[in-house]
């Protein structure tokens, strides 16, 4: 592992740039394709084996509840306002405000997703529910599942539906076309896993619907019309072309080729529950993200080889504007066979 390399040069040499990036004029036309395993269960074991104090950072963050709480009240409050906006003033707002407050509330939902927000599982997830709400759609449950799985199967070939179909691929092939694709990628992570790998409803995705029909019937009988439309679109900035969602973009497609997973080094840290250190959650998904950089400052030698990103808008330039980056810029294997494929989409 990339430990043994000298600190000294490490941080100058790793930070993605222009030079470094894929320079081919052509497009992808297929995704990189591995036998290997993903690369995070190793270097998690290298990492506990020399600093065993990493597994104290373990456990909840409180302060993930009082975020997303004090989020859902002023999305709800702002909507109520809508009404009475100007067309100009409702889309400046739903765009800064409201797209900022949504994807945080959507990293939220990724922090309960791993059991981060409290103690116990159930907590948890009901709290997801609450969270949810302002974003219209019933996606936390979903969310878990599909996330939790991207995780353990990364780059799996019909399970991990983070990663973009080949009609994607093949479609979203130009700057224009991505241009598009990251204006609206939000609607590709919603109906991917419909796609990749179906699932039947249970009990929870129920009380998701339920729950989201409530607060949505709320949030109509306070503002009416105008209110739901803010939180539509604050939902479809957050995911769209907005600097948060290039993290959709920066932690797994490849930028540097040998690499799967990359973390981002920036202010948008500050506000985004540090999503950005992708490689240390990769690693240490039980690690709330309040607590990551201390994981990089403890195994600096095991991150600070690697490469990263320092600019989210940066990402979202190159994707669109470099040829040889686009929706086949992901890393997929196939370490599973037909029948373990199988029980998973019939779980």
């Amino acid at each position: 592992m990339c430990q043994e390399r000298k600190p000294e040069k490490l941080t100058r040499h790793a930070t993605l740039s222009a030079v470094q990036l894929n320079t081919s004029i052509t497009p992808k036309e297929d995704f990189y394709w591995v036998g290997t395993d993903e690369p995070h269960a190793t270097r998690r074991k290298l990492i506990l084996a020399k600093y065993p104090e990493i597994k104290k950072l373990f456990g909840h963050c409180p302060v993930t509840k009082y975020v997303a709480a004090g989020i859902v009240i002023l999305q709800t409050l702002i909507s109520s306002q809508a009404r009475w906006m100007s067309w100009p003033v409702f889309l400046v707002l739903s765009y800064i405000i409201g797209g900022t407050c949504h994807h945080i509330l959507v990293l939220a939902m990724h922090e309960l997703a791993h059991n981060l927000g409290f103690k116990k599982m159930v907590h948890n997830r009901v709290y997801s529910l609450f969270v949810t709400g302002p974003l219209v759609f019933p996606a936390a449950i979903s969310f878990k599942g599909y996330h939790l799985e991207h995780h353990r199967y990364q780059g799996e070939d019909g399970v991990d539906a983070d990663v973009p179909t080949e009609w994607e691929g093949r479609v979203f092939n130009t700057s224009f076309r991505k241009l598009i694709f990251l204006t609206v990628q939000i609607i590709f992570y919603t109906l991917r896993p419909c796609i990749v790998i179906p699932r039947a409803l249970g009990r929870w995705h129920v009380y998701n619907i339920l729950s989201s029909v409530v607060y949505d019937a709320s949030v109509y009988a306070l503002g009416g019309f105008p209110a739901i439309s803010y939180l539509l679109m604050s939902t479809f900035w957050s995911g769209g072309l907005h600097p948060l969602a290039a993290h959709f973009i920066s932690e797994h497609y490849v930028f540097a080729e040998g690499h799967e997973t990359y973390s981002y080094y920036g202010i948008l840290n500050k506000i985004s529950f540090n999503v950005g250190y992708h490689n240390e959650h990769h690693d240490f998904p039980f690690i709330p993200g309040s607590r990551l950089p201390q994981v990089r400052q403890i195994a600096s030698e095991f991150y600070d080889c690697l490469p990263h990103h320092t600019s989210w808008l940066r990402v979202m330039y190159e994707f669109i504007t470099n040829p040889s980056i686009g929706p086949f810029s992901r890393v997929k294997r196939t370490r599973l066979d037909v029948n373990e494929k199988a029980k998973l989409h019939f779980q």
